[in-house]
């Protein structure tokens, strides 16, 4: 990890620690981690909170082709970072709980997501609105990778069970700082996610 990744990650979380949530950008054990189940065949990958671009430079090492990502991220100074690093990629400024709302993707379902959002600091209500926009656009066969640092998945079971989803734990890395789980989120049966304004 270089210095010209960490000052400019350290900087977002100063001015806005529950957004970034990290204090310097993911560390290679866990991208290796996070993409291991992607290969070159598994489509177009969506990436939510791509941040310095750490998983996006794994995916391309698992043979993911630049022109099959959409790299979704809220950071402006992120964004013009990872414009500057991937330029062949789809790359949208916005906030990923808005995906559902904007209907701004088109083409092929997603064959993956990989999430570097915090979800462990955002409340229910944008969890649900970001699984919600996340799963309309994959295929019935894909799969939503998230990452935490705490002791277990950081979406509640009584949101997996109502959306109709499954986590399971893919693997643990103690080679980050801080260690880290990396969790499969994806479908247990076809249910629809009911309306935003019936959630918690």
């Amino acid at each position: 990890m270089s210095r010209t990744d960490i000052v400019p990650f350290f900087r977002a979380w100063i001015a806005n620690p529950l957004q970034v949530a990290a204090v310097a950008p993911s560390g290679q054990a866990l991208a290796e981690l996070m993409t291991s189940e992607i290969k070159p065949d598994t489509g177009p990958v969506l990436e939510l909170g791509p941040g310095m671009g750490v998983f996006t430079r794994a995916l391309l090492a698992r043979g993911v082709d630049e022109h099959d990502l959409t790299l979704v991220e809220y950071g402006s100074d992120f964004v013009r970072v990872l414009g500057q690093r991937f330029p062949d990629a789809r790359i949208l400024w916005m906030d990923a709980a808005r995906l559902a709302q904007t209907k701004v993707l088109s083409g092929a379902p997603y064959g993956a997501v990989i999430s570097g959002l915090p979800l462990l600091s955002m409340s229910p209500r944008k969890i649900i609105a970001i699984l919600s926009g996340a799963f309309g656009y994959l295929r019935s066969d894909g799969s939503f990778y998230q990452f935490t640092y705490g002791p277990r998945c950081p979406i509640p079971l009584r949101i997996l069970d109502r959306a109709g989803l499954k986590a399971s734990c893919i693997g643990r890395t103690l080679m980050n700082i801080p260690p880290a789980a990396v969790y499969r989120i994806s479908r247990r049966r076809s249910v629809a996610f009911p309306p935003l304004a019936n959630q918690m």
